[in-house]
This record gives C-alpha cells, sequence and structure tokens, in this order.
C-alpha cells in the first residue's frame, strides 16, 4: 500500500452520496484502479481487454470498497 499513501486520503462522493466505511465509519479514503483478470483472458494474455474497477481503501481499518465503473 504505499504506493497508494502517497496522496493523502479524501473524502469520496458516489452518485451524491458521501462514502462512509462499513466497518468503522470513517470518511476518507485512498484510490486505487485495479484490474479484474479472469483466467481465460490471463491463459491467452489479454488482461489488457478485462473491466477495471475502482478500489477505495479507508485510510483508518484499511477495509476495501470496490466500485465498477466510472
Amino acid at each position: 500500500m504505499d504506493r497508494i499513501r502517497k496522496k493523502d486520503p479524501q473524502r469520496i462522493e458516489i452518485k451524491g452520496h458521501e462514502l462512509i466505511c462499513p466497518i468503522c465509519n470513517y470518511t476518507s479514503f485512498w484510490t486505487k484502479k485495479v484490474q479484474l483478470n479472469t483466467r481465460l483472458a490471463t491463459f491467452f494474455d489479454l488482461d489488457w481487454a478485462n473491466k477495471s474497477a475502482t478500489c477505495y481503501i479507508c485510510s483508518k481499518c484499511t477495509h476495501i470498497s470496490w466500485f465498477l465503473g466510472d
């Protein structure tokens, strides 16, 4: 997580609602884009074709919330 922590955690809004950690109720998160790999795409070296997700990591308890799309 060292690469994530270079930026200060921020408050996140999803479709007009503030994101609140479901574990500790904290409201500051680090953001990370991740590739959603599948076995078949990896087998054929086509990982680039997989969808990606945005992960928000709670800066207090490190719980990860995943969101598909923008």
